[in-house]
Order: structure tokens, then sequence, then C-alpha cells
């Protein structure tokens, strides 16, 4: 869904005929034989899987599509740094899910460099897991769409309002093409929160009221010091080899990693818009040069007077814990990353299957399943929605404001530049004071 400007049944109205719309063109195009591969049987085509980021969680993402399909292959692997990439194809090889799934070849296209996602995609491969700092998945998903290939798209899909707006312009063009796209908020696709929202939506805890969600957990990617940047170093290169502490590389800590609570949220809200933000953040312990938070706590306004706020923090040797309650008119509902219960009218507890599946998993049989069959895969407009209220939260917090929706999809909120030198110069930019307006990154419209 491209986020409307309007939270009210209006907004719902478009959102539903934009998925109406996404499905009708998604038929066609299967109808004319689009994509590339062929429909039908199952298996029918081996397809080609290449991976652009090959980080931590790159290499997970390559060994959940290795296993989702019997007829695959790892096809062509890129990275910033191609000794990088060399390692995670060795960790790949160890692994018994990759035997007989590596590509002949595949050591011919192990790319380097800034430009290594035009050389994955230049392969000749049908499916891509984009997996980079979440400042490049707008261009390459742009770029892996334009070539006709299926997209795995990590959470989040973009950084700032401007990037969003770039990735949903983009799935318009994947809907026309009939491309299939997956999207990784992961938690929709967990066993024990599929059989948890089935029955919040199903009204067993009745209206929700409010909801309280928590991720609280250690640093990651700690910045280091000044003084260890290696010789010759530019600026651009320093901050993407540390990405996670630079908003315009990561997005802040509530929009790379708080954002599945945030996403859980709009999964119980059916993905509504909220009414508005407010939040406050900060850092408790200097970061070096990293000019992240870390800690927010948000607060979402919804339609029918309902709240939900998401508390997100990054503490050492502190309490740790990630979880939900949903406060609902009939009773409370209880998510945690591998247990469900409600409490009410009617108890309930998740009993997990005698063969349990991971989320990762799951998510990648199906994105398979449904390129194989036609029958399209489309999370973009969900991953797009979560994303922004994300920024929406995160934005509320950097600038001190009370934000609508419209404030934001509505404000000139650029952090990503349009071309990234990595030799050249990059001023680091200050923390986000609220208040300070030399420290903002957002010009809201009059």
């Amino acid at each position: 869904m491209t986020p409307s400007t309007d939270s009210s049944s209006s907004g719902e109205a478009t959102r539903r005929s934009f998925v109406k719309s996404a499905a009708s063109v998604a038929a066609a195009s299967a109808a004319i034989g689009f994509p590339s591969v062929t429909f039908g049987a199952p298996n029918d085509k081996k397809l080609k899987i290449g991976v652009v980021g090959t980080g931590g969680r790159g290499g997970g993402a390559m060994l959940n599509a290795l296993a989702a399909d019997d007829n695959v292959e790892l096809y062509a692997m890129g990275d910033l740094y191609l000794t990088e990439a060399e390692k995670k194809l060795e960790m790949v090889r160890k692994n018994s899910i990759s035997n007989g799934k590596l590509s002949d070849t595949l050591n011919s296209r192990v790319f380097g460099g800034i430009d290594s996602y035009k050389k994955v995609i230049d392969s000749g491969v049908d499916v891509i897991l984009l997996t980079t700092p979440p400042a490049f998945r707008p261009q390459h998903f742009k770029a892996a769409i334009e070539a006709g290939i299926h997209a795995f798209v990590e959470k989040p899909c973009a950084t700032d309002v401007a990037g969003v707006k770039d990735f949903l312009a983009t799935a318009k063009v994947a809907a026309d093409k009939g491309l299939s796209v997956l999207c990784g908020f992961c938690y929709r696709y967990s066993q024990q929160g599929r059989a948890l929202f089935e029955r919040i939506h199903g009204g067993e805890i009745g209206d929700i009221v409010s909801i309280h969600s928590t991720y609280n957990a250690g640093p990651v990617k700690a910045m280091p010091e000044a003084s260890s940047r290696p010789d010759g170093m530019s600026d651009t290169e320093w901050q993407i080899s540390n990405w996670y502490n630079f908003p315009w590389l990561s997005g802040d800590g509530i929009v790379e990693q708080g954002c599945h609570n945030v996403d859980r949220i709009a999964w119980a809200f059916n993905d509504v818009n909220p009414v508005a933000a407010y939040g406050v953040g900060g850092r408790t312990r200097p970061n070096n040069q990293g000019t992240i938070y870390d800690h927010f706590s948000v607060t979402y306004e919804f339609p029918n007077n309902a709240t939900a706020q998401v508390v997100w923090r990054q503490y050492i040797d502190s309490y740790n814990f990630t979880g939900d309650i949903y406060y609902g008119t009939k009773g409370i509902a209880k998510f945690g990353t591998a247990s469900a219960e409600i409490i009410g009218e009617k108890n309930w507890n998740y009993r997990p299957p005698r063969t349990p599946k991971s989320m990762y998993d799951l998510e990648h049989e199906e994105f398979f399943a449904a390129i194989r069959s036609g029958n399209r895969k489309d999370d973009a407009s969900w991953i797009g929605h979560s994303t922004t209220l994300a920024i929406l939260g995160r934005t509320a917090a950097y600038s001190g404001k009370r934000l609508s929706w419209d404030d934001l999809w509505n404000a000139q909120q650029k952090l990503v530049p349009d071309v990234i030198d990595m030799n050249g110069p990059m001023p680091i930019a200050p923390l986000r004071i609220p208040g300070v307006p030399e420290t903002q990154d957002t010009v809201f419209a009059s």
C-alpha cells in the first residue's frame, strides 16, 4: 500500500483498492507468462539465487532460501568487501543445506564493491536476496525489479520517507511485472504469531484498547573509537563499515531492530494508519562518533482512542526481554518470541506442532512456492507501511513533536545521498536533539 495521507476510513478504502488492483495485475501477468519462471509443474526450472549483502543476515537468508526449494542453486554473491563474501561462501559450503545447491561456477560470480549488486543482477539470477544495510534497499530493489527478478527484501525497506516512497513506486512496477516480493518482517510468518493473531482478529480479546510492546536488548555493532579507523579510509567507507551507528544507514534502532515490534502493532490493527505518534529517546552511554539513540519510547495513537507503546533499548548488562501485551475489551493477549497466550473469556495457550518450523524457513518456502505456482506473493505494501510507522516513531522522538501520519508523509525527509562516493568526504550528522533545529533531519510542511 502506498501510505495514504488520510488516516480515516477513506485511507482504508485506498488500501483495499490498491490490494485489489495489485491482485488483478498479478493474475493478468501470470496469464501472459510473466515472469520468466515457467509456471505449472513444481520444480520445473532450476532457480538461480543471488545475494547482495553477505553479512550476518545475508548468510542466514542464503541458507533459508536454499532449504526452501528442491531445485535451486546459489548462483551469485555480492558484498562491499570481496573478502567478506568469500568468507560467507565458505561458511555456506560447510552447511549440509547447501549440498548439491551451489553452482559449479559460483566462484566466478562472487563480487566485491559498492556496485556489486549490479553484477549480481546482471549475472542472470531469478531470485535475489537483498540484505545490505537498509539505506541501500530502495536502490537495489529498483534495480532488481527492473531486471525482472523476484526479490526478498530484508526489513526495513528504507531509512527515510524519500526511500519508502521510492520503494513503493518500485513495488508498483513489481506488480505490473508479476514479480513476487517477500518481506523480512518475519514474525508474521511465525507459527505462534499466526495462531495468536488469527484469534485476535477473530475477536477473542474484543476490541483492542492498548498495546505495550517491549524490545530490551544489548548493544549491536557498537561504534569503535575514531583512532581505530584505518589509514586512508574515506569518511563514507568509515560510516558504511559501521553502518548500524548512523541513522542514514540503519534508520536507528527503532527502525532497524524495533521495527519488528512496530510491525506486530501494525498487524494487530490490520495495517491501518495511526492518527499520530509522540515519544522520547536519547543516549545514556557515549558511542564515539556514532549518532544513533540507545533507547526509544514511542506512543502511537490509533482510531477509536486505542494506543500502542513501543519501548526499545540497548543497554549493557541489563534486563533483556522481547514481547507484547495486547489489552482488549474481552481479555488480553501475550506474544513472545516462542510463545503466545490469551487470558479472558476463553483462555488459550499456544502449543507448537510436533515438528515446529522456523519463521525464517516458512517465509522462504512460501516465497518459492508462490514463484513456482504463479500465484504472486506481494509483501511490499506491508513492508512499506510498517517501515513508515517505525520512521514516524523515530521522527517524533527526534523532533519532540506529536506527529500525524500526514505530517510525516508530507514532510521533506531524505537522509541518504543520491550519490555515494566511496572515496569522498561525508560529514557525520549530529545526534538529534529535540528543540535544536540544526540537529534535525526533517522539514515539515507549514
